[in-house]
């Protein structure tokens, strides 16, 4: 993070000499990979989009073999298979968006539920990393329940279903610009993403939206390590959520 970060003056944000609106894209104005020319329209878009990527939050009274807390148990594995092949953050958030989008337009028997995890999973680390676990240790790290060619047959229908639409805002998107506006340290940046897996876990989180889901654990975990509220005017500018909206 930038030593000191440029106030930027804002005709609607009231001058606070306690709580000053920082440019915290500022120190990063000489860095191409940054792209702090875009960086504001791209996370407008995100906001705008991140809809297309969220489920109807009672999807789960649709299927008649499986319910959320197999949902839980199947997701809380695929965290430990995530960090078994030691994955990038990115691919277990977008994992997890794939499994809910699927189920919530197919019927799943419970016995193919972790062949959907795995294949869920093969799909994101094929859109997030460059090195792909292969599919004979995805059979393995499930002992062997299910066949390559199962894996192959699931991916096929994974994809088709969701029209090859891998390129969604999660959380993690949004985790990334939030805690650089609350100017994280190590200890905070730590306990957001846990807070944020927690709600990965949970379906009730379903019906909030990722932005929202990613400002409330940060707000959160603000909160743990000082004792008290504090959501700085930086923080609700790049979030666009008030205090109150977190609450």
């Amino acid at each position: 993070m930038c030593p000191l970060q440029q106030e930027v003056e804002m005709e609607d944000v009231d001058d606070n000499d306690d709580d000053p609106l920082v440019d915290i894209d500022n120190c990063d104005k000489t860095n191409p990979l940054a792209v702090v020319e875009y960086i504001d329209d791209l996370y407008q878009f995100y906001k705008k989009a991140e809809c297309t990527g969220c489920v109807p939050p009672n999807y789960m009274e649709q299927q008649y073999d499986i319910n959320q807390r197999m949902r839980g148990i199947l997701i809380d594995w695929l965290v430990e298979v995530h960090y078994k092949f030691e994955l990038m953050e990115e691919t277990l958030y977008l994992t997890i968006n794939l499994i809910d989008r699927f189920l919530a337009v197919k019927q799943i028997a419970r016995k193919k539920l972790q062949l959907v995890g795995v294949t869920a999973m093969l799909l994101a680390c094929k859109y997030e990393e460059v090195s792909v676990p292969v599919i004979e240790d995805l059979v393995l790290i499930s002992d062997k329940a299910y066949s390559r060619q199962e894996v192959l047959d699931m991916e096929k229908l994974m994809i088709n279903t969701l029209q090859f639409n891998l390129s969604v805002p999660t959380p993690y998107v949004f985790m990334r610009r939030f805690l650089k506006a609350a100017q994280s340290n190590k200890k905070l940046e730590l306990l957001s993403f846990f807070m944020i897996e927690l709600c990965l876990v949970e379906y009730e989180m379903l019906r909030f939206p990722p932005s929202l889901l990613a400002a409330a654990a940060i707000f959160t975990a603000q909160c743990s390590l000082s004792g008290c509220k504090n959501w700085s005017k930086t923080s609700e500018w790049y979030t666009t959520y008030s205090e109150e909206q977190l609450m």
